[in-house]
């Protein structure tokens, strides 16, 4: 199976820690993918990486063949942990930029889900919620058509019956030769959509595996497993 990122003996050092270990993995393509770990697992640099947003300590990171540079970059669209635009543009000024900037921008699609989620796109940025404001984001990360999405609690901020929309627009609006990266705490809400998992700790994959497997071969969810593997360990 193609793969879309590969990384190899990747290591993040913050003044001589290692927030990622010599970190060996491989995502597929066609795949929608939990990075799931505690706080300080390395979930956030790994993402940060894989956008182009830090340098690596050591190792290398590839996606779809490029090394990280302007090629890899066009490749990839990065949703933040945290809103990150100009509070006083409107929507529509938001989408005006991303149809500029990415040559991928899907704007029709982005409009469509817009109306969906009952957004005003003549709104400015700052007058709306901070559950609307991720909405916005994600809407806008989704209508790119990139080979690898890096979602960093895409749901973290959104209340519970917005979810499943959120979950469903991610599920439908990939390419299906595209690979989504989640990472997230709320791990009960995502693993329905989820073909495979990751475990993270301490800067290195402790398990992985597909999340349908678990299920079927324990009985227990993704979410009973994580807190089983996890609750032994320190720091946790």
């Amino acid at each position: 199976m193609e793969e879309v990122l590969k990384a190899t003996g990747l290591t993040k050092r913050y003044h001589g820690n290692p927030a990622l270990d010599g970190l060996n993995l491989e995502l597929p393509a066609g795949k929608i993918i939990g990075l799931l770990g505690p706080n300080g697992s390395g979930k956030t640099t790994f993402i940060k990486i894989a956008a182009g947003l830090l340098t690596p300590t050591a190792g290398e990171i590839t996606i779809c063949g490029e090394k990280i540079g302007p090629k890899s970059k066009a490749l990839v669209s990065y949703l933040p942990d945290r809103t990150c635009f100009s509070r006083q543009r409107k929507v529509t000024e938001l989408l005006d930029f991303f149809g500029d900037f990415y040559t991928d921008f899907d704007r029709q699609r982005a409009e469509q889900m817009l109306t969906a989620l009952g957004i005003d796109p003549d709104a400015r940025f700052r007058t709306l919620s901070k559950g609307t404001q991720e909405k916005v984001q994600l809407v806008l990360t989704m209508s790119r058509r990139a080979r690898l999405y890096l979602l960093d609690e895409p749901i973290g901020g959104v209340d519970p019956a917005a979810r499943d929309y959120i979950l469903n627009t991610i599920i439908n609006n990939y390419d299906p030769s595209a690979t989504v990266l989640i990472s997230t705490h709320l791990i009960s809400d995502v693993e329905r959509v989820l073909d495979e998992f990751l475990f993270l700790y301490q800067g290195k994959v402790i398990q992985k595996g597909e999340a349908d497997a678990v299920r079927e071969e324990t009985g227990k969810s993704l979410d009973e497993l994580f807190r089983e593997v996890f609750k032994c360990l320190p720091n946790c």
